[in-house]
C-alpha cells in the first residue's frame, strides 16, 4: 500500500507514562495528572507489562477505604495519609493487562477494546516489553486522512488490479471520506469486490458505487445485462392493451 496507517504501531502514542509496582498512591495521582491520561501500564523489574492502573482503580480504593465517594472534601487524619502512602500500583492495578501487538491491524485493536470495555491498550512486543499505548482517539486518526490521499490509494493500489483493461478509467471521487466510484468496467462480477476493497481503505467512511458494465449492443449481445453495483431490476414485459368493443349505437 501507500504507507497509510494500517497497524497499531502506525498510530500508537510513544513514549508513554509507565509505573513500577512500588509506585505510591499519591505519586500515581500526580503522574496521571501531569501526563493528562486516565490510566497507565504497570511494569515489573524487567520492563514487562503486568497490569494497568486507572483513575477508576484509584477511586474504588478510596471509596472502599472511607465508605464515601472519593473527592468528598472530608478532612483526612495523618494516619489516613500514611495508609495511602503504603498503597502501591502493584496493589491497585488491574491484572492481567489487556494488551495488543504493534503489528496488529487497527480493527483488531478496536475489537479488543470493545470486548474488554477499555479505552486504551498497552502495546507490547513478543517479550511483553512496553512499546507504546494505543487509545480510541489514536484509532480514529485514520479518518482524518485527506480525501485526495484516499482517492490516490484507490486509483493506484486497487483499481489497476481489478480492472486493468478498462477502455476508460474508473472515476474516483472522495468527499469527507465518502468514496464514489463511477464509469464502465468490462467485468461486472468484480464490482462487489471493488466496493469491498475500497471500504477497507483507511479513512473511508462509506462507498457509493455507480459502476456499470459495458454498453449493450442489442444486435450483438441481446442477453447482456446492463449491470452495475446492484443486480438489475427485472423489467416487466409490456402487456397488450385489452380489446374493447365499441358500443353499438
Amino acid at each position: 500500500m501507500t504507507g497509510t496507517p494500517h497497524v497499531v504501531s502506525d498510530v500508537m502514542t510513544h513514549p508513554v507514562l509507565a509505573l513500577r509496582r512500588g509506585a505510591a498512591f499519591k505519586d500515581i495521582v500526580n503522574a496521571l495528572q501531569q501526563w493528562k491520561v486516565s490510566a497507565a501500564p504497570v511494569l515489573d523489574d524487567d520492563g514487562r507489562v503486568v497490569g494497568v492502573v486507572s483513575e477508576a482503580d484509584l477511586l474504588r480504593r478510596e471509596e472502599a477505604r472511607t465508605g464515601e465517594p472519593a473527592g468528598s472534601g472530608r478532612f483526612r487524619p495523618r494516619s489516613d495519609l500514611a495508609e495511602a502512602a503504603s498503597v502501591t500500583a502493584g496493589l491497585l492495578m488491574t491484572t492481567p493487562a489487556v494488551t495488543v501487538r504493534p503489528e496488529a491491524p487497527l480493527p483488531e485493536a478496536a475489537r479488543t477494546m470493545a470486548r474488554h470495555g477499555v479505552k486504551r491498550l498497552p502495546v507490547v512486543d513478543p517479550d511483553g516489553l512496553l512499546r507504546g499505548v494505543v487509545s480510541r482517539a489514536d484509532l480514529l486518526k485514520v479518518f482524518l486522512r485527506n480525501d485526495e490521499d484516499i482517492a490516490e490509494e484507490i486509483r493506484h493500489e486497487i483499481l489497476p488490479h481489478l480492472f486493468p483493461d478498462t477502455a476508460e478509467p474508473v472515476l474516483v471521487q472522495v468527499r469527507d471520506g465518502v468514496v464514489t466510484l463511477s464509469g464502465r468496467v468490462p467485468d461486472t462480477a468484480l464490482v462487489p469486490v471493488a466496493a469491498g476493497w475500497v471500504r477497507g481503505v483507511d479513512g473511508v467512511v462509506a462507498v457509493d458505487c455507480a459502476l456499470a458494465g459495458p454498453p449493450r449492443r442489442p444486435d450483438l449481445d441481446p442477453d447482456l445485462p446492463a449491470a452495475g453495483c446492484a443486480a438489475p431490476a427485472a423489467h416487466a414485459r409490456p402487456q397488450p392493451a385489452p380489446f374493447r368493443s365499441s358500443p353499438h349505437p
